[in-house]
């Protein structure tokens, strides 16, 4: 145990939030996402797209950063909320005694989910009894930096500010100004329904009829999407709900993936690892094309591969070298700026956007835009011949560059080393190539490739595996287990029943878990404050034990990991002791790490071991 000097301040409980993350559902238009808490109030929304500046964003600051709430005034209501099946519609039920109400909220756009404009629509409906409805619409612009200027007309209000869209919210109702924002109250009675529309100025407004065919017209085009799904499982409800956020996280204009749809929610509340992840990470990315591969879903994991070759083809230097990230456009990723002005969530400060890890070197990214790229073309589309070219550079380049020190997978504000995780996905890198050149007949180097593989896969056995505290170690030098270790079998470098292996799990199980939840890490960071467990390492771990026969572990462990999501099966990024969710919401991550448990355990359970995802 530490020891402690009496002098030292004792640790500061940080501030309970307004609404916690898991308080939210989501709903997005494929260009950008809103949290919608279960009280009415949506307060995060970057418009109009992920990247965008915010205009609500009360998650991150209740005072300052802006709202839209929504809600019926009903004493002592039971609230619920939940999903129009195989959608990302949201509905939340508001249950009184003598009446009861809902709103529906969805958004559309200009593209795949169709009708002209992006605009957000929340459609209230009275149940039962008579209701009344407070509106309040309190936006904040460019990332609460510009109160809006008011400009309130027959049935609509208008916010604009210099450098920011001209932002329009109609309804049929009496709205006025109020505080930089606007204000209604109305009552409807049972079996009546108003649409409230927020969009920009200038768009055409749609019409009764045309709202109607709107809400059909989504609804009805997440859930084909949706049924296009081939898998028919265990757990497919949580495995379609995942699948939904990783598709609502996809940009239809770029094909590129967002790694969250947030930016400033804490990995430690009251600390200051509050990062932006609205941009495509290589490694996100991939792994979820290789999640929704699994699904069926061959049309998103083409459009990321053909953003993907285009950065390896003329986006990235001569020299083959990639970026950790990107913006969704394929241009540099935002630069880290603190947003000094903002509380932050249960006050963990600072706020800040863009991420200045986009800089590092981090070799893992390689390993796994091969693999989705591999995969791919097995059950996808051909790589082309100028995608190919491209694909030969970047090999090329893991192949010159694999013994570097990197920044790793965890993007810890250290000294680079040599990583584990590193040299395990380089492996990856130029394996996946040389089979998928085999595959193909492509022109490709492979003596030279071939011996490269070969003196990865040495180099890890003789400096990553320690004898004496048997087990494998997460860099040179240390002796000290990671969480990424747990992707070792899941990329077929090691038998999932390798004694060696074997070992390393027992470890990871005994000095990294607390039951289902597995940390990334138990070390000094370079970083403030003490993480929680991390919740794509809680879902390897399962795949893990159910790759190593160790079925009713993993069954177990799948159960429990499964009730730590929120009320609609949403997941952040980590996990509090507790279970509760930390971090940015929803996470890709954690969502293809679930898919990807999900359908190997089921199969295993099945005795399946004919899938093509068991093999």
């Amino acid at each position: 145990m530490a020891e402690h000097s009496p002098t030292a301040t004792p640790a500061v409980t940080p501030p309970r939030p307004l609404r916690t993350i898991a308080d939210h559902g989501v709903i997005g238009n494929l260009a950008t996402m809103a949290l919608v808490a279960n009280d009415g109030a949506i307060d995060f929304l970057c418009w109009p797209d992920f990247d965008s500046p915010s205009v609500f964003a009360a998650l991150l600051d209740p005072e300052q950063g802006g709202h839209f709430t929504l809600a019926p005034e009903i004493e002592n209501a039971r609230v619920v909320q939940t999903y129009v099946p195989d959608t990302n519609v949201l509905l939340t039920h508001w249950m009184g005694d003598e009446v009861g109400a809902e709103i529906t909220d969805l958004m559309s756009g200009p593209e795949e989910l169709g009708h002209g404009a992006p605009r957000l629509l929340r459609r209230v409906r009275v149940l039962r009894g008579s209701v009344r409805f407070a509106l309040d619409c309190q936006p904040r612009l460019d990332y609460a930096r510009k109160q809006p200027q008011v400009e309130v007309g027959d049935g609509q209000v208008v916010f604009s500010a210099p450098g920011a869209p001209r932002l329009r919210l109609s309804a049929p109702v009496e709205f006025s100004a109020h505080e930089g924002g606007a204000r209604a109250s109305f009552e409807l009675h049972a079996g009546q329904v108003l649409d409230v529309i927020l969009d920009e100025d200038g768009d055409d407004l749609p019409d009764q009829q045309g709202r109607d065919e709107l809400v059909e017209d989504i609804i009805a085009r997440w859930q084909r999407w949706a049924a296009r799904s081939t898998y028919k499982g265990r757990w497919r409800g949580a495995v379609t709900r995942s699948a939904l956020v990783l598709k609502m996280m996809t940009s239809y204009r770029h094909g590129s993936i967002v790694a969250a749809a947030t930016f400033g929610l804490p990995e430690v509340p009251g600390g200051s690892r509050n990062w932006d992840y609205r941009a495509t990470w290589i490694r996100d990315a991939s792994f979820t094309v290789y999640a929704l591969i699994r699904l069926g879903y061959t049309d998103e994991a083409k459009a990321f591969t053909r953003w993907a070759s285009d950065l390896a083809g003329c986006g990235a230097p001569d020299d083959g070298h990639l970026r950790i990230m990107y913006s969704l456009d394929g241009s540099p990723a935002m630069q880290e700026t603190d947003l000094e002005h903002m509380a932050g969530y249960a006050g963990s400060q600072p706020v800040r956007i863009g991420n200045a890890a986009s800089s590092q070197l981090q070799l893992d990214i390689f390993g796994a835009l091969l693999d989705s790229i591999y995969l791919n073309n097995k059950y996808g589309e051909a790589i082309s011949h100028a995608d190919w070219v491209g694909v030969c550079r970047v090999v090329d380049f893991v192949c010159e560059n694999w013994q570097r020190p990197d920044a790793g997978i965890w993007e810890g504000r250290e000294e680079p080393k040599e990583h584990l995780h590193s040299r395990l996905m380089c492996w990856v890198a130029v394996d996946r190539a040389i089979r998928l050149a085999g595959k193909r007949s492509l022109a490709a180097p492979f003596d030279r490739w071939i011996a490269a593989r070969n003196a990865i896969s040495t180099d890890i056995w003789d400096n990553f595996w320690d004898e004496e505290a048997g087990h494998f170690v997460r860099s040179k030098g240390s002796r000290e287990l990671d969480g990424a270790m747990l992707m070792m079998p899941l990329v077929r470098f090691v038998g999932s029943t390798d004694p060696a292996w074997l070992r390393t799990l027992d470890a990871i199980g005994a000095e990294l878990s607390d039951d289902a939840l597995v940390m990334r890490y138990d070390r000094d960071d370079g970083l403030d404050g003490r993480e929680g467990a991390f919740a794509a390492c809680s879902f390897w771990y399962v795949e893990c034990l159910a790759r190593a026969g160790r079925i009713e572990q993993a069954r177990t462990h799948m159960e429990k990991l499964l009730a730590y999501g929120n009320h609609l099966g949403l997941y952040a990024e980590e996990f509090t002791s507790k279970a509760e969710l930390l971090g940015n919401f929803p996470q890709a991550f954690t969502h293809l790490a679930l898919i990807s448990a999900a359908t190997y355990l089921d199969g295993a359970i099945e005795g399946d071991r004919n899938h093509p995802w068991r093999m």
